[in-house]
């Protein structure tokens, strides 16, 4: 099972990737902070200080259907949070 599921690419975590030199990414739930900075080392070659991790809550739903109401939730995922040393920088835009 894979450690990192996806980067996060927002506009919150562009600002603190281009200010802090923070980064985040979508995690599996059962992944740890060893494996997640080993994950990051060997795929990004870049140097992780600090990771700071979190688990986001699904959020509720319900649809309005010609069968009735269908109430639903979507499901809970984890987030990491890394910081890398000073002048390292992940570049996501550079296989595309």
């Amino acid at each position: 099972m894979a450690v990192l599921v996806k980067p996060l690419i927002t506009e919150k975590m562009s600002l603190l990737a281009e200010s802090k030199g923070h980064y985040g990414f979508r995690v599996a739930l059962t992944a740890t902070k060893p494996e997640i900075k080993s994950e990051i080392e060997k795929m990004y070659n870049v140097e992780v200080t600090n990771i700071r991790t979190l688990v986001v809550a699904g959020k509720r739903k319900t649809r309005f259907t010609k069968s009735g109401v269908s109430n639903g939730k979507t499901s809970n995922y984890k987030k990491a949070i890394v910081s890398l040393a000073d002048g390292q920088s992940i570049d996501f835009y550079e296989n595309i």
